[in-house]
Parts: structure tokens; sequence; C-alpha cells
């Protein structure tokens, strides 16, 4: 038999997971909100992410569809991943809702930039490998293809072999939010992820070439940003004077100066 001090202690439990449930459900309302007027467009917005494949496509040649439902399955599984894209600010809003009354105000101040930052940071992965990489490793692909061999690449595998790559690249462009958070937390300091410099130039290009297919070209392309972006994370975390392990150093050293001086 439950007392009521045991009912006052599930109650809070339940509360959240009510909560939680309501901000899914938002979140999938707002998915599908997306998605139902954008699926009328599935072919044309199929045609536009083909595009950097297609323009290096032999003369007479097209894409093809291997299984009896891809003509219509691939179009919708690229339109449903569309919207969770276009949704994520949205998803990140109610993820960040959820969890911002068990933050202190000092941790709001620095979340919230971040959440903006890794949303911002997450599309230009994807345009960056849209706009710059897919046409540099398609054209690669094409143009050492043998000798007879005719190019006609499968829509849902194509499909496949792009969100791939998006996600590779929208994550690999979070690399400065992560820094951030590891200076930030005291997992470590700005000094100690500077001198760890070469082993994440490697640990770059390793990613690299784990996440894109197995050609040099998408490995640098993928590799060299991920390094760019981890400098970049160490300037804007000194920037914003977030390595409290340093500060707390530079403080025990000035209240050593002032003991020596007295």
């Amino acid at each position: 038999m439950t007392t009521s001090a045991d009912q006052d202690q599930g109650q809070p439990l339940v509360e959240h997971l009510i909560e939680l449930r309501t901000r899914l459900l938002h979140a999938i309302i707002a998915v599908m909100l997306i998605f139902l007027p954008l699926f009328y467009f599935a072919n044309d917005i199929y045609a536009y992410i083909s595009e950097p494949l297609r323009v290096f496509l032999p003369e007479g040649t097209t894409m093809i569809a291997t299984e009896v439902a891809s003509p219509f399955l691939t179009p919708f599984k690229l339109t449903l991943v569309l919207s969770i894209f276009a949704a994520m600010p949205y998803l990140l809003h109610q993820i960040w809702s959820f969890i911002a009354p068990g933050l202190y105000a000092s941790e709001k101040r620095v979340a919230a930039p971040l959440l903006i930052s890794s949303i911002a940071l997450f599309y230009s992965g994807i345009a960056f490998a849209f706009y710059v990489v897919f046409p540099l490793v398609f054209g690669f692909f094409t143009s050492v293809a043998p000798d007879g061999v005719t190019v006609m690449t499968d829509i849902n595998r194509y499909l496949d072999f792009v969100l791939k790559l998006f996600f590779a690249f929208g994550l690999a462009f979070e690399i400065p939010i992560a820094t951030v958070l590891l200076i930030w937390t005291g997992a470590t300091t700005t000094t100690s992820m500077a001198g760890k410099r070469p082993y994440v130039i490697v640990g770059c290009f390793v990613v690299g070439m784990l996440l894109t297919p197995p050609d040099v070209i998408s490995q640098i392309l993928l590799a060299f940003p991920m390094w760019i972006l981890f400098e970049a994370g160490i300037i804007f975390a000194k920037l914003f004077k977030l390595d409290k392990r340093e500060e707390g150093e530079e403080g025990e050293e000035g209240e050593e100066e002032d003991t020596s001086t007295t």
C-alpha cells in the first residue's frame, strides 16, 4: 500500500514523463506539418538533390530505379529527412524547453548561444557537402569509370550515399561546440587541447576515412574543415573565457604572489 509520501515523491517523475510526451508530440506534429506540403514537391526535391550527380552522367544516360517501390519510397524518404532537418530549430527548442528548468542561470547564458550556433553549424555542414564536396566527388567517380561501363546510378543508393555525407558533414561541423563544451565543463583546458593538436589532426583524417566513401578527395574535404573547426573552438573558448581551470590556476598564482609580498 502506497503512502502519501510515496505519492508526493513519484508525482514529479510523472509530471516529467507527461511533459516529455508533450514535447515529443509537438516535435512530431512540427515534422508532419512541414512534411505534408513538401511531399507534393517530392520529385522536384529529389531532382534538385540529384543534380550534382546528373550533370556528370554521360550523355544519353539517366539515373535508374532497380526496385519496384523505389520511385515512390525514395522521394518519400528524402522529403521526410528534409522535414526533420527543416524542423531542427523547433526540435532543439523543445529539447531546450524540457531541460532548461534544471539549469542554473549561468549555464543558460552559455547554453543558449551554443544551441543556436549548433543549428547554424549543422546547416553549414550540409551546405558545404552539397555545394562543395558533391561536385568534386561525383566528378571524380564518373571520370574514373572503366571503358565499357556506363554510369547509371540507382536512385535509392544515391540517396543513401547523400544522406550519409549530409550527416557526416553536419556532425563534423559541430566540433567547435564539442570543444567549447569540454573546456566549459572543466574536462580539459585550452592549453591542453592545443597541445593535443597533432593527435586531433590524425583523428580528423581517421574520422574522415570512416565517415566518407573510400576516396581521398572526400576524406580530405571532411578532415580539413574538422581541423579548422577544432581550432575555431579553441579560439572561441579563449574569447569567451570559458576555461575555468586556467582561471582558477591564475587566481591561485595571484594569491600566492600576494602572500609572498606580505
